[in-house]
C-alpha cells in the first residue's frame, strides 16, 4: 500500500507523455508544408513554462521525483515544438514568438527560480512554486472551454477530438488520485479541475457525436477553417499534466 503512489505516478507519467505528444500531428503538418499557417505559438510557450515550473517543484520538494521526470520530458518536447515553430514561421511571427518565449520561458522562469532560491527557504519556497504551478495549470485546464462552447454552438464535435478529451479525463483522474495518496494540494486542485472538465467534454461528446451538423453549419465552419480548424491543436496544449 505504501508503494501504491509510485505505481499510480508511473501510470500518470505514461498518460502525461501521451498528452505531451498529442500535437505531433500538428508539427508534422507544419514541417510538411514548411509553414506554421495560422497556428498559434502561445499554447506551446505557456506549456513550456508550466512544465518548467513543475519540474522545478518536483526537484525542490522531497519525494516528488515522478512529477519532475514527466515534466522534464515535457520541457524537452515543448522546446522542440517551439524550435520548429521558429524555423517555419513567417519572419514577423518568428520575431513575435521569439520575444514572447524569451519573456515567458526565460525571464519569468528565471525570476521565479532566483526569488525562491535567494529570498525563501524550506516550506515557503515549495509552497510558492506549487501555488504558481497550480494557478497556471488551472488556466491551462480551462482552455478547452472554448472548444466546449463551439460544440454547444454548432451541435457538432468536429472540433473537439475524442482522444484529447479522453486523455484530459484520464490524466486529471490519475494525478488527482496520486495527489490524494501523497496529500499534495497543489497537485490535487488543478488536476481535480482537469478531471471534471474532461468528464464534461466526454459528456458533450456522447450527446452530440450522434448528431450530424447541418450542411449550412459545415459550410460556415469550412469558410472559417483558417481559424477554427486550429482550435483542437491549440487547446490541447493547454491541458498539460500536473
Amino acid at each position: 500500500m505504501n508503494d501504491l503512489y509510485v505505481y499510480v505516478g508511473i501510470v500518470g507519467n505514461i498518460i502525461s507523455i501521451l498528452m505531451f505528444l498529442s500535437p505531433v500531428k500538428t508539427f508534422l503538418r507544419i514541417v510538411k508544408k514548411r509553414s506554421t499557417e495560422e497556428f498559434e505559438s502561445l499554447p506551446y510557450i505557456c506549456t513550456l513554462l508550466n512544465s518548467s515550473l513543475w519540474t522545478y517543484y518536483g526537484i525542490t520538494k522531497p519525494g516528488s521525483y515522478l512529477v519532475a521526470t514527466v515534466n522534464g520530458f515535457g520541457v524537452v518536447v515543448e522546446i522542440a515544438y517551439i524550435t520548429l515553430f521558429l524555423i517555419y514561421a513567417s519572419p514577423r511571427t518568428r520575431v513575435k514568438t521569439a520575444k514572447l518565449a524569451g519573456i515567458v520561458d526565460v525571464l519569468v522562469f528565471a525570476g521565479v527560480v532566483l526569488v525562491t532560491q535567494f529570498a525563501m527557504v524550506g516550506e515557503m519556497r515549495i509552497d510558492v512554486i506549487g501555488f504558481m504551478g497550480a494557478a497556471l495549470n488551472i488556466v491551462m485546464y480551462a482552455s478547452p472551454l472554448s472548444a466546449m462552447k463551439l460544440v454547444l454552438t454548432t451541435k457538432s464535435v468536429e472540433y473537439m477530438p475524442f482522444l484529447l478529451s479522453l486523455f484530459l479525463l484520464l490524466n486529471g483522474g490519475v494525478w488527482t488520485f496520486y495527489a490524494i495518496l501523497v496529500q499534495d494540494w497543489f497537485l490535487l486542485v488543478p488536476n481535480g479541475t482537469g478531471f471534471i472538465l474532461g468528464f464534461a467534454q466526454l459528456t458533450l461528446y456522447s450527446i452530440y457525436s450522434k448528431l450530424n451538423p447541418s450542411k449550412n453549419i459545415s459550410d460556415d465552419l469550412d469558410s472559417g477553417s483558417q481559424h477554427h480548424h486550429l482550435l483542437p491543436d491549440s487547446t490541447s496544449d493547454g491541458t498539460q499534466p500536473v
